[in-house]
């Protein structure tokens, strides 16, 4: 029974501790790339829409590749670009276009009736979709970044490892004051 219950004990740290450290990650993340959380020189994006179900669904957290030659895409390649200044956007590519010297894309989500309304300038491209998603995981980021959740997320770990950690020193404290004749 002694060993279940340092098992159990073992198991609850390492969990708190691991989350604490999680949040910690995504948090500072967040913020030192001014916005998505990167991982191995991937950047782990939301997705917002349902533009490109079944394939990705609403809310997940997909992992992009940024950088490189942005007019190496061909039809097929799913690629995250910024269709105006404050929206990303994650579609496949219809078709290549070259157009006196510059590679314009035919955009299209896989679930939308109709290409995008504009050929997209691969200036515009800032990532390669990898192929790795996480379902759901993109409404937790979303709110990570959010005041509230930086603040949940950062504090609940911490005050829970704390409390766990006074209650298992109290308890053997409490054995250490019993075996003292």
């Amino acid at each position: 029974m002694k060993i279940l219950k340092n098992i159990i004990s073992t198991v609850i740290t390492a969990v708190l501790f691991l989350s604490l450290c999680t949040m910690i990650f995504f948090v500072l993340s967040s913020k030192a790339s001014g916005g998505e959380p990167q991982l191995l020189g991937y950047q782990l994006k939301t997705v917002l829409s349902g533009s490109m179900e079944p394939g990705i669904h609403t809310g997940s957290l997909i992992a992009v590749k940024p950088g490189g030659d942005m007019t190496r895409f061909v039809k097929g390649d799913v690629i995250t670009f910024h269709m105006d200044e404050k929206t990303i956007v994650t579609h496949r590519v219809l078709s290549v276009v070259k157009r006196d010297g510059h590679v314009f894309y035919e955009t299209k989500g896989d679930s939308n009736q109709s290409p995008d309304s504009q050929l997209l300038q691969s200036s515009n491209v800032i990532a390669e979709y990898s192929g790795f998603t996480i379902p759901y995981a993109g409404y937790f980021s979303e709110f990570a970044k959010s005041k509230q959740g930086n603040a949940i997320l950062m504090i609940i770990p911490g005050i829970l490892l704390l409390i766990y950690s006074v209650f298992t020193v109290w308890k053997a404290l409490s054995k250490l004051e019993v075996k003292t004749p």
